[in-house]
């Protein structure tokens, strides 16, 4: 399963980086740079004068499309997206298999005011320590990827920094996870990770299951603002949206487009 083999490899580089950069010492950094977080639910959470939430993802390549952006300017990419209404950005720091980068976290933390999520395969506090040092608000914490009990050490432990998390479900087993660990952002990924198969009805059954959660997050196969109608109808808050907007030329106008129709 390409999940696995992403999680195998995650924990390969982990050690890496800890043994270069202890957890200590990245203990230090953020000390040494405190920073007022941005509040990630309010950003995401509908209302009736923005009842279309967009978390625009900053993503050059997937295992499941192959390089998706050949022109990949991180930074300009992100001050498009906000220029055309997004809510949020999502950063892929994984790089083997998405060509991310913590840089370009860091990178587009300087250029932009929205709230950052790091997307990753997080499976330690290291990566949620490095997460606030360079400079996310919220960061992705996959269901599938984590017991229930370490999902919610996970997240205790991003709230303990002042970041929020958004948990990504993909069915009823995931979600009871998010439910357990009284997540606030909770995503509903049409796609499931180990197949790639695309589900386009997951948000009508899964929404219903939902506990505690202020914002719900629909994610993956969105591209039109007749989507973003049907999911906000069924209780989506936010829509995360990648690689649609990555195969545009004028990134503000495709924001725009899908957000307003």
């Amino acid at each position: 399963m390409i999940l696995d083999q992403i999680i195998e490899r995650t924990k390969e580089d982990l050690a890496l980086r800890k043994s270069q950069t202890p957890f200590e010492k990245l203990q230090e950094l953020a000390a040494k740079n405190p920073r007022e977080i941005k509040d990630a639910v309010k950003a995401l959470k509908s209302s009736s004068d923005e009842p279309y939430r967009i978390i625009a993802e900053v993503k050059k390549a997937s295992p499941s499309k192959g390089l998706i952006r050949q022109n990949f300017a991180p930074v300009e990419i992100a001050k498009e997206y906000e220029k055309g209404g997004a809510n949020a950005i999502s950063v892929l720091t994984e790089p083997h298999f998405f060509k991310g980068n913590l840089e370009y976290l860091s990178a587009i933390r300087r250029a932009s005011s929205l709230p950052l999520l790091r997307k990753d395969f997080i499976v330690d506090e290291y990566q949620i320590l490095e997460a606030l040092v360079y400079g996310a608000d919220f960061i992705l914490l996959i269901a599938k990827a984590l017991s229930a009990g370490e999902l919610k050490r996970l997240l205790d432990y991003a709230r303990s920094l002042g970041l929020e998390a958004l948990v990504e479900t993909h069915d009823e087993e995931d979600v009871e996870k998010s439910n357990f660990a009284r997540a606030k952002i909770v995503g509903v990924n049409h796609r499931n990770l180990s197949t790639f198969e695309m589900d386009m009805s997951l948000c009508e059954k899964l929404f219903s299951k939902i506990k505690n959660a202020s914002v719900i997050v629909a994610e993956s196969g969105i591209y039109e603002h007749s989507q973003l109608k049907e999911l906000h109808a069924q209780g989506a808050d936010a829509f995360l949206i990648g690689e649609h907007f990555m195969r545009q030329e004028d990134l503000a106008k495709a924001v725009k487009t899908v957000k307003e129709g």
